[in-house]
């Protein structure tokens, strides 16, 4: 068996059907990596590559091919979890501490493919997605990978501490830097076993829009909303500035999302201050669980 922690990251593609909600907006096709975590195959990734899949297939670094299957995701985290079908024959990462990295400590981002980039990590702070996601402190890295989706941040004793999820842009010293912004592996272990056992963390989900959102001069406005989603249901549409939140002042992308889920649990209705082509009116939203509206993996 290998000990190269390279080949602990295994490239992975999977086949989405048209049907599918998210087929759309993440297209039915998805590749990207996964980090090997136990000696049965189990594979950690980020999220978006696996929802809603019918099939997966995993390439090792020696190039076999092994089909795998989901075994579940978790909307707040990001991380999903499949599994292989056949003998990966490929060591465990060890989870590490992402809380106990620090800015400017040095690491290494691997993918599937065996391309590695050598970083360092550039800041460790609030990260507020378009798609209705935050998370409290992220992982921020440069130079970033261009291969980032599923790849695994080492650090500097070959501890696994992120997964790649996204490519940004960041503004230092006057000039704009690539960056991947990584999900720290802190965030997966407490929801791990649930996760493996039920394919989903047990904790209630929180409440849903399916609005697109962008921060705006210190407000949110929507960019786009999910087809038959509340927000679409309710009539929100792309320009709309959101203001308030049952009369509560809307700041920021972040603020949004923490007044949004305190409205637990998905099917609570409030209303949206909205300012539309300059007017300003009120919309009554009734959430949801996005959960809901995805085809559900087909467990083995």
């Amino acid at each position: 068996m290998s000990t190269n922690p390279r080949h602990s990251v295994v490239a992975l593609r999977t086949h989405i059907p048209e049907t599918a909600f998210t087929a759309s907006t993440l297209g039915t096709l998805r590749e990207g990596s996964g980090a090997v975590i136990n000696d049965q195959g189990l594979v950690v990734t980020i999220g978006y590559l696996i929802t809603e899949a019918e099939e997966v297939w995993l390439t090792t670094h020696d190039e076999r091919v092994v089909p795998a299957h989901v075994v579940g995701f978790d909307q707040e985290t990001g991380f999903g979890l499949v599994q292989a079908l056949g003998d990966l024959d490929l060591p465990p990462l060890r989870l590490g501490s992402s809380a106990g990295a620090r800015v400017k400590d040095i690491g290494r981002i691997i993918d599937g493919q065996g391309e590695e980039v050598l970083n360092e990590i550039v800041a460790k702070q609030e990260f507020a997605g378009y798609w209705e996601y935050m998370l409290e402190e992220a992982l921020f890295t440069a130079p970033f990978h261009p291969s980032w989706g599923g790849a695994a941040l080492l650090d500097e004793n070959d501890a696994l501490i992120g997964i790649g999820s996204l490519r940004l842009q960041m503004l230092h010293a006057g000039d704009t830097t690539d960056i991947n912004m990584i999900v720290p592996i802190d965030l997966l272990k407490p929801v791990l076993d649930d996760m493996v056992t039920t394919g989903r963390p047990k904790r209630e989900a929180r409440p849903w829009l399916g609005v697109f959102s962008a921060e705006r001069n210190n407000g949110v406005v929507v960019m786009n909303v999910s087809d038959g989603g509340p927000a679409d249901e309710a009539g929100l549409k792309s320009g709309d500035i959101i203001s308030e939140l049952d009369g509560e002042e809307v700041e920021s992308l972040g603020d949004f999302y923490r007044k949004l889920w305190a409205k637990a649990p998905p099917g609570s209705e409030f209303s949206l201050r909205i300012v539309r082509s300059g007017r300003e009116s009120w919309v009554r939203v009734k959430t949801a669980d996005r959960n809901d509206f995805l085809l559900k993996p087909q467990l083995q």
